[in-house]
């Protein structure tokens, strides 16, 4: 696992994903062992799309086998979203880093990540 050096970058690429979250942590994004590349996530999106109930989420960043929390159960309301990362919080996923979600219920929220892949 590596931080690459992004002063002599020669491509940026802009990339945007999406999960529809469960219970149990669904990758968000992944910044492979060995990619060379360096990803800064601009924002994540968390859609509550259960029109009745609220649901909770949890992001995190998983590293070396362990998770550090960015958000831990939130609570999104019914037809609301909220955004645990945006331009003012951005942050850089290192080698073999990757970007998880969780819910209280399957299928309530849906993830959106908007990200640069450096290199």
């Amino acid at each position: 696992m590596a931080a690459p050096n992004i002063v002599n970058v020669t491509t940026i690429t802009g990339l945007t994903t999406l999960v529809s979250v469960t219970v149990t942590a669904v990758d968000l994004v992944v910044n492979t062992t060995a990619s060379g590349k360096v990803f800064k996530i601009n924002s994540i999106i968390v859609a509550n799309v259960d029109g009745t109930n609220a649901a909770d989420v949890t992001v995190d960043l998983f590293r070396g086998g362990a998770a550090t929390h960015i958000v831990k159960t939130v609570a999104v309301d019914a037809d609301s979203s909220f955004s645990p990362i945006d331009k003012n919080s951005a942050i850089y996923l290192e080698e073999g880093d990757k970007i998880r979600v969780a819910g209280s219920a399957d299928d309530d929220l849906q993830a959106i990540c908007s990200y640069e892949e450096i290199s």
